[in-house]
């Protein structure tokens, strides 16, 4: 059975539901997996993201079925057309900087984000679906050297083994993010590359990978 939201929904990656793993904005088309006695194990159907939904949540939902979902999609986009919206994926999340908001784990709908939850509404607003985290982005995203980086490149940062935090390029080595309180600025802020305030050279420190996004999420893999 396919569901759509009817509003914005939080998805919990704990069996208590005290752990945001990400959020359904509305609009969006979910399968339920496993039914549980408090909650239900889903996928949402745009990225194949899994996650837990609170039985309480379901009355936001309505039945769909898979032609809805299909003819909901986006289309697929060439990478040169990707390119033509890095102008508008940039003016989203200025907007959203703009608008009074903090860092939110797992949070993907405004005004609070994270940082690739922020990445992915932002093209998504465009048409263009990218996958939920941070790695996963970094995965399918084309690697480029940081020599080559253009507006709208997508900058990742992390440890050796995986990417934790991503950000997006928007010239002059300066990238916008959402990031945490501890080491960020506790919300969508703009960052420096070669930047001598304590976050930029924070993140410097940990500064794994540029990759672009050249081509559209193969959404609806379970069809």
């Amino acid at each position: 059975m396919i569901y759509r939201s009817l509003a914005d929904i939080n998805i919990y990656d704990s069996p208590k539901l005290d752990r945001l793993a990400t959020q359904m904005a509305k609009g969006r088309y979910l399968q339920v997996i496993e039914s549980q006695l408090d909650f239900l194990k889903i996928q949402l159907l745009e990225d194949d993201y899994e996650g837990l939904l609170d039985r309480q949540d379901f009355k936001k939902l309505e039945i769909s079925d898979r032609q809805s979902f299909i003819d909901n999609l986006p289309p697929i986009l060439s990478a040169q057309e990707i390119s033509d919206r890095h102008t508008k994926v940039i003016t989203f999340i200025r907007q959203a900087m703009s608008a009074p908001n903090e860092y939110l784990w797992g949070g993907t709908v405004a005004p609070n984000y994270d940082c690739s939850g922020l990445m992915q509404a932002a093209f998504a607003s465009v048409g263009i679906w990218i996958p939920r985290d941070a790695y996963q982005q970094e995965e399918f995203g084309k690697p480029v050297s940081i020599e080559e980086i253009q507006i709208g490149d997508l900058i990742f940062f992390g440890n050796p083994t995986k990417a934790t935090h991503v950000g997006i390029y928007i010239g002059n080595s300066g990238y916008i993010h959402s990031s945490g309180k501890e080491h960020g600025h506790n919300g969508i802020a703009i960052s420096e590359l070669a930047g001598l305030d304590r976050v930029s050279q924070w993140y410097a420190n940990q500064l794994r990978v540029v990759a672009r996004i050249t081509t559209c999420s193969k959404v609806g893999t379970l069809f």
